[in-house]
């Protein structure tokens, strides 16, 4: 079992979602930019949150985490409304994102250790489709002096600069440092700083 496994498990096994049963803020004011019906790869799922969310606006979800407690309630929750999804138990470290194949790709604070990360997201800018999206939200070093949620190692927060390099290739529609109020459930609960980003993978090369 995966470090990120045997970490995430107990974090969802209760019968409370950690992070509240409502998507997240920031995907559901931007999901109005997916076209109808995308196939879409939410990176770090969890309990299924944004996933359900968006496979009620009719997209096709593929949902990938490393913990079987989470996926498990994500499955519970699509069957309560009639959804379907395709759960991926995966380390993110293992699963290949296919070339050429998503319409868009999320990761809401799904937070990686930095070399990861960086292997994640060149499989995220590949992964697109031409003129595919790509949504991100999740905390930035500034984070740790608001305390509210989130990592404590500095590995594991967004630096924008960072960002841009590594999202190379794709061209950015909204990117933005802000600081807003995060409430999630227990566990992120307050006022937050947060990186933000849609980027657009080029219709032509």
């Amino acid at each position: 079992m995966s470090q990120a496994a045997l970490f995430w498990n107990p974090r969802f096994a209760g019968e409370q979602y950690a992070y509240g049963n409502a998507p997240n803020d920031f995907l559901k004011e931007q999901a109005p930019r997916l076209a109808a019906g995308s196939r879409v790869l939410s990176l770090g799922e969890g309990e299924g949150r944004n996933a359900v969310y968006l496979a009620a606006l009719g997209h096709q979800l593929t949902a990938v985490d490393a913990a079987h407690t989470g996926l498990i309630k994500l499955l519970q929750r699509a069957a309560q409304q009639n959804l379907s999804i395709t759960a991926t138990l995966a380390d993110l470290a293992d699963y290949p994102i296919a070339p050429g194949s998503w319409d868009a790709i999320i990761s809401i604070f799904c937070h990686l250790p930095s070399a990861l990360r960086r292997q994640v997201l060149a499989g995220c800018v590949a992964g697109l489709a031409p003129g595919g999206l790509f949504m991100l939200e999740g905390y930035t070093p500034r984070q740790l002096g608001f305390g509210t949620g989130g990592p404590k190692d500095t590995d594991l927060l967004l630096e924008p600069d960072t960002l841009r390099q590594e999202l190379a290739g794709l061209e950015l529609l909204h990117f933005a440092e802000v600081q807003r109020e995060v409430i999630e459930g227990s566990l992120h609960t307050g006022m937050a700083a947060v990186l933000q980003i849609v980027a657009r993978k080029p219709a032509t090369a």
